[in-house]
């Protein structure tokens, strides 16, 4: 109840503006006080989303960047490379992170209003469980404009520079043979190794070897090596070494001496970046995606994609709403404070993660059979209809399986065990009690 009166003393302090609103009489209408409340639940639900949004986005930026680390350790790039190449990455990301960011945000501020009794206090007071869903669902939907946002503006550029920056990395030959005593593959079939690396800039003890011809397979050894640009090519010089070349059959391997040999670092950067115009779904606007060009493999070879992806942008920003509604109609009511709702968090949980899953399962379907499409919008316009259905209901029992709760009841008792578990396990033998040892005289059975 702390919590309740210190909000209630906070809304006693527009009380002369409700004087002079009122010319003079002191009327503290029900409106106002409404207004107060929803402002408040929208800082709680506002403060909670933004925590936990980061909190998600950061965990998921680690993980991106522990998969990209071989870009600093194995392709001779910056750590500023990593994190731009990793910051990239997260709007693709976002359709899926803030719906669900929301939903434990809205969650938990309900559940938290109810154990300080303030939804208890407001029930009491003659409100309907719309009071504390208008400021829900007006974050809601600001979550729903900032995906849709995401998925048709933001991640379509951010993954155009990714990719651009993909390319660099992969093409940039000199900044991945400059690392002395490590080997470096910049395509398949390729590998560089160096001994060191001279301050003139020479390469010294050059080692490349070239698998990607299936007839032939080529080593390149040279005492010293130094890359050379002309305009828009470059140019690997080698010195004093020799060709080690093996063919597919039976036959012999060739050793070829060389003073000089030159190779083009061109065609491999060619290669590598020969099909950057060809644009996957997720780095195409929306335009693109409805009329993309007829010379596009990907679009040739499975055009469905194109499609699933155009609805899974429409329907991705319905499940904010939904997932509002979902756990307003399962925690939103107010209960007493000695009933136990984990129930019914973890049904609005679990329920709100099905729907998204299954909604990520028929993006999958759709891109093999079109027809099936309408599908993505009704699944969530479903389960917010269900979610309305129940709210609707006057003051009811949630009914949840029984399973449920003993499953979760158990998982609770085993942590609150834990501690004691744990203290019992780092305690030494010294110090466990002894057990009395039997009086003489007595039967040891």
């Amino acid at each position: 109840m702390g919590r309740t009166f210190a909000t209630l003393l906070w809304d006693l302090e527009t009380w002369d503006r409700f004087r002079a609103r009122n010319d003079g009489e002191p009327h503290f209408t029900s409106s106002d006080a409404m207004t107060i409340f929803e402002r408040y639940v929208f800082r709680q639900a506002g403060g909670a989303l933004l925590i936990i949004l980061f909190s998600l986005l950061g965990i998921v930026w680690v993980a991106l960047a522990l998969k990209q680390l071989n870009v600093v350790t194995s392709q001779g790039q910056d750590a500023w490379m990593l994190f731009k190449m990793t910051t990239l990455a997260l709007p693709g990301l976002m359709a899926i992170i803030a719906p669900f960011a929301l939903l434990i945000a809205t969650i938990h501020t309900l559940n938290r209003l109810n154990s300080d009794s303030e939804l208890i206090v407001l029930t009491a007071s003659g409100a309907t469980i719309w009071t504390p869903a208008k400021p829900i669902l007006l974050l809601a939907a600001l979550v729903a404009m900032a995906v849709a946002f995401v998925n048709h503006a933001a991640m379509p550029w951010s993954f155009r520079l990714l990719r651009e920056y993909v390319v660099q990395v992969r093409t940039d030959l000199l900044t991945q043979v400059i690392q002395p005593g490590r080997f470096s593959s910049p395509e398949r079939g390729l590998t560089f190794h160096i001994r060191e690396r001279a301050p003139n800039g020479e390469l010294l003890g050059l080692i490349m070897h070239d698998t990607r011809d299936k007839k032939q397979t080529q080593s390149y050894l040279a005492d010293r090596g130094v890359i050379v640009k002309q305009e828009a090519s470059s140019y690997l010089v080698m010195t004093d070494g020799h060709i080690l070349r093996r063919m597919a059959g039976d036959e012999p391997a060739q050793v070829i001496a060389f003073d000089t040999y030159a190779v083009d670092l061109a065609q491999f950067e060619r290669k590598l970046a020969g099909n950057n115009h060809d644009l996957k779904t997720r780095e195409r606007y929306l335009g693109e995606l409805l009329n993309p060009e007829p010379t596009s493999k990907r679009y040739r070879q499975a055009p469905g994609r194109f499609w699933s992806e155009v609805h899974e942008r429409f329907s991705s920003p319905l499940y904010p709403l939904a997932f509002a509604l979902i756990a307003l109609a399962w925690v939103g009511q107010a209960q007493s404070t000695r009933q136990n709702r984990m129930h019914y968090v973890v049904a609005a949980f679990v329920i709100a993660v099905s729907a998204r899953v299954a909604g990520l399962a028929l993006n999958n379907i759709v891109s093999v059979e079109t027809a099936m499409a309408p599908l993505l919008y009704v699944l969530p316009i479903g389960a917010a209809g269900v979610a309305l259905w129940l709210m609707s209901k006057p003051k009811r029992e949630l009914a949840v399986p029984a399973f449920v709760g003993n499953l979760f009841e158990a998982i609770a008792g085993w942590l609150r065990k834990l501690p004691t578990i744990l203290a019992w396990g780092r305690s030494s033998p010294a110090t466990l009690p002894r057990l009395p040892s039997p009086s003489r005289g007595a039967d040891p059975r």
